[in-house]
This record gives C-alpha cells, sequence and structure tokens, in this order.
C-alpha cells in the first residue's frame, strides 16, 4: 500500500483491475489540482472511459461531458468535451512528462485545459514546457499499463471512481 503522505492532495483511481494513487502537485499546479479534486468530489469522473490510448504514449480519460459510460456514451464525441467548469490557465513547470505522471489535456491554445488528463505510460519528455503536469502515480501503474489500446478502444477501460483520499 503506498504511503500517503496528504491525504487532501492524493487521488485513489479505481479502475477494472485495482487501485491506482496520484499524489497531486499543488506547489506545481494549484489550479489544475483543485480542479482534479472538484470533478473528483462531485463524481464527474467516475465510469468516464479512457477514450484515447497509445501504447508506449499515454492514456487519456476525463472528459466528463462525452465519456460518462452511464449517459448514451458515443466513442466519436468521446475526448471533444470538458466538464462545465471554466478553462484553465497553463501552470507550466520544470517537472518533466516522466512515467506515470498526470499531464493535462487541452486543445492547441495552451489555457484550454479543463477536465481532461493523460498518465504518461513512458518518458515523454518532447511534451515538457507544453502541457501542464500537476501530478504522479505512486502506486498501481500497473493498472494503467493494463488499460485497453485504442482511439477509441472498441471496449473502453473506464474510471469506476475517482476519489479524495482525504474522502474516502
Amino acid at each position: 500500500m503506498a504511503e500517503i503522505k496528504d491525504p487532501e492532495n492524493t487521488i485513489l483511481m479505481e479502475l477494472k483491475d485495482g487501485t491506482v494513487t496520484i499524489e497531486l502537485l499543488p506547489d506545481v499546479a494549484p489550479g489544475h489540482c483543485e480542479r482534479m479534486k472538484e470533478l473528483a468530489r462531485s463524481g464527474q469522473y467516475d465510469n468516464v472511459a479512457f477514450h484515447r490510448v497509445i501504447d508506449g504514449f499515454m492514456a487519456q480519460t476525463g472528459d466528463v461531458a462525452n465519456a460518462n459510460m452511464e449517459k448514451d456514451y458515443n466513442p466519436r464525441m468521446a475526448g471533444t468535451g470538458g466538464s462545465d467548469l471554466p478553462n484553465l490557465k497553463a501552470e507550466f513547470s520544470r517537472i518533466p512528462h516522466d512515467r506515470g505522471t498526470l499531464g493535462a489535456a487541452r486543445s492547441q491554445n495552451p489555457d484550454s485545459a479543463n477536465s481532461q488528463f493523460f498518465i504518461n505510460f513512458g518518458d515523454n519528455h518532447f511534451l515538457n514546457g507544453q502541457y501542464t503536469v500537476y501530478g504522479r502515480v505512486i502506486e498501481g501503474m500497473e493498472h494503467i499499463d493494463a488499460i485497453q489500446r485504442g482511439e477509441p478502444p472498441a471496449n473502453p477501460d473506464r474510471m469506476i471512481s475517482v476519489k479524495v483520499a482525504a474522502d474516502a
């Protein structure tokens, strides 16, 4: 079991194979960390599909508008939306996009991140300084590695539940 140093800034993501523990980095990207906790606490990440999963690159999820498996899931729409909250300003840092880091997905506009995020399968340093890093997997990376691949996957895996450890 991972040692949780700061339960208020730790995310517990339940996947089909087990729990992924994510340490948020509020000192690096406070806005992105607050948004993740807000969406987790409101249940908006529950049952959301991993809609873009590229082997050796990353697994993307968090389209709370279009990728919830309990709503009318449409794989062609998954990845095109976000939450009803305003977009976030980029919070770039010197933290590299290493294996297991959490990055904010966005459009071409650096200040367009909203609810979508990705977890890096490997070191993707070409993303450094271009996408906000705001967390890292501290336990359960093997469950991320087991996510169904595809753009979108034929039978996408999903986040069964996403909780802030302080609330669990």
